[in-house]
């Protein structure tokens, strides 16, 4: 059991350590994105908008984490995968919010990319970010990290096994029979798979061991479905102004959450569990897993 003292000190390490590394990650954004000038600037102004109007960040800095955790220090080669799944996971959200998808109008508690820019805007700023992203880790090195690398964000992004899976599994079951197994690919592969990606992806691109890897997937399998359904639950007793987007929009759409086929209570319950099971995943990286272990634990008890 850690003492009060040691805990307020773990905390204010990461709180030094997460402002400098989201500074650092918004100036790496930045400059990784065309210039709002360049022309088109209607989609250039558009995808800047969707990365660098705020966020948790929480999928790049899990990719810094976990490289950190494998070396026990920071390490450079983690910025390109960092960026590149932060630009992914933008993409991801423009097109989440259309209207033949989620039909969203607010997105960090500003008009969503297709009311501020139309839809054709919205879906070609997307698809730019979605490249964007792979282009940056074609450009990481070595090269055969560079593949690794690319192999990992492609599967978590795409289907079966990935996003674009997940994203059509949850279109479909409003339709469709709820159980437990449609829900856990839902959640396991829309959300989940990137979640995961990220923090695999830090540990590849600091040159982790086989089971390094393994332990740093177990733990992004685990966090990345207890996010998800702490998610579910901000969606049904969320502050919209804190969450930044509309809340209760599952229940109106009738999707499949943890919530409506366990409960309130049981679904807490779980993503406790899961939480206590990623901090297993990374007993043997020890006191270089901190960073790690804390943005787990905001990931499960944040309130936006």
């Amino acid at each position: 059991m850690q003492s009060s003292a040691n805990s307020h000190t773990l905390r204010a390490r990461f709180e030094t350590w997460l402002e400098r590394e989201r500074r650092q990650l918004q100036f790496r954004l930045e400059a990784a994105l065309p210039g709002r000038r360049e022309y088109p600037q209607k989609l250039h102004a558009a995808m800047r908008d969707a990365v660098l109007s705020g966020g948790k960040r929480l999928r790049p800095l899990l990719c810094r984490a976990a490289a950190e955790a494998v070396r026990g220090r920071p390490q450079a080669a983690a910025w390109a995968p960092a960026v590149a799944v932060e630009l992914l996971h933008a993409y991801s959200l423009i097109h989440d919010d259309l209207p033949a998808l989620d039909n969203d109008d607010w997105r960090r508690g500003r008009p969503t990319c297709h009311k501020a820019y139309g839809e054709t805007t919205a879906i070609l700023a997307g698809d730019g970010l979605q490249a964007l992203a792979f282009a940056q880790l074609a450009a990481a090195r070595p090269p055969v990290r560079a593949r690794a690398l690319l192999v990992e964000l492609a599967q978590a992004a795409g289907t079966p096994r990935g996003m674009v899976g997940g994203q059509m599994a949850d279109m479909l079951a409003p339709g469709e029979r709820a159980t437990p197994a449609r829900l856990a690919y839902v959640h396991r592969h829309k959300t989940g798979a990137v979640i995961c990606a990220a923090a695999v992806m830090g540990g590849i691109a600091a040159g982790a061991n086989p089971s390094q890897l393994q332990r740093l997937r177990r733990f992004g399998a685990e966090i990345g479905l207890a996010f998800q359904i702490v998610d579910d639950l901000l969606d049904l007793e969320g502050d919209p102004a804190a969450l930044g987007k509309t809340a209760g929009k599952d229940r109106r759409q009738n999707k499949l959450t943890y919530p409506s086929l366990y409960g309130h209570q049981a679904s807490i319950a779980a993503a406790r569990r899961l939480e206590r099971a990623a901090f297993r995943a990374l007993a043997d990286f020890g006191a270089a897993a901190e960073p790690l272990r804390q943005l787990a634990g905001r990931m499960v008890h944040r309130r936006a």
